[in-house]
Parts: C-alpha cells; sequence; structure tokens
C-alpha cells in the first residue's frame, strides 16, 4: 500500500501567505532586528493583507513560533521571541505582558 503524501499546510502559509510575501529564510537570520525589520517591510508592502502591517508581522512570527513547537530550537526561538521585541519597538507598540518562559510545555500526565 503506497504511503500519502504529508500534507504540509503550515509550511505552505509561510511560503506562500495570502497576507505577505515573506523574504526566503526570514526566521533563519541571526539578528533579531533583521527578522523584524524583514517582516515589516513584507508587511508594508502588501496589499492583500487584512489587517494592519503590525498585526500581520505578529501574527506571521506567532503562527511560526506556534507552529514549530517543542522542534524549535531554543536558542532559535529566543532570537525569533527577540524579534517580536523588535517588530514592537519599530511600531511602537507596548509590551502587554511578561515573556513566558521558553522552556516547552510538558502535557500532564
Amino acid at each position: 500500500m503506497a504511503r500519502r503524501p504529508v500534507k504540509r499546510w503550515s509550511q505552505r502559509v509561510t511560503e506562500s501567505s495570502n497576507a505577505l510575501d515573506l523574504e526566503p529564510g526570514v526566521f533563519t537570520l541571526e539578528d533579531p532586528r533583521e527578522i523584524a525589520l524583514s517582516l515589516s517591510c513584507s508587511a508594508e508592502g502588501s496589499r492583500r493583507r487584512k489587517s494592519t502591517p503590525f498585526q500581520s508581522a505578529m501574527s506571521m512570527l506567532t503562527f511560526y513560533i506556534n507552529r514549530a513547537g517543542a522542534r524549535l530550537p531554543t536558542r532559535q526561538r529566543k532570537r525569533l521571541e527577540a524579534a517580536k521585541d523588535e517588530l514592537r519597538e519599530l511600531y511602537g507598540k507596548p509590551r502587554t505582558h511578561k515573556p513566558q518562559d521558553s522552556k516547552p510545555r510538558r502535557k500532564p500526565a
């Protein structure tokens, strides 16, 4: 029996989002500021987004972090969380709550 191809809808979203045209490899950049600037530029230049540029950029970043889940290396997660702060700074938005612990959550037994 042949295996069904794996549907990677989350990968499709990050590669061909209807709201943003992302720079290839944006989430793997080393500098959080560069990540934030790239997402901001993509959001500002998009005419297909349904919300503000800030909301679109932050949503895409949060989506990527959440979809990666526990597989996201701690170093990269910290870099992406720092990119959120940089994005807030770019748009003059205050942080509304304390950052969560960077350790992945475990499901109760």
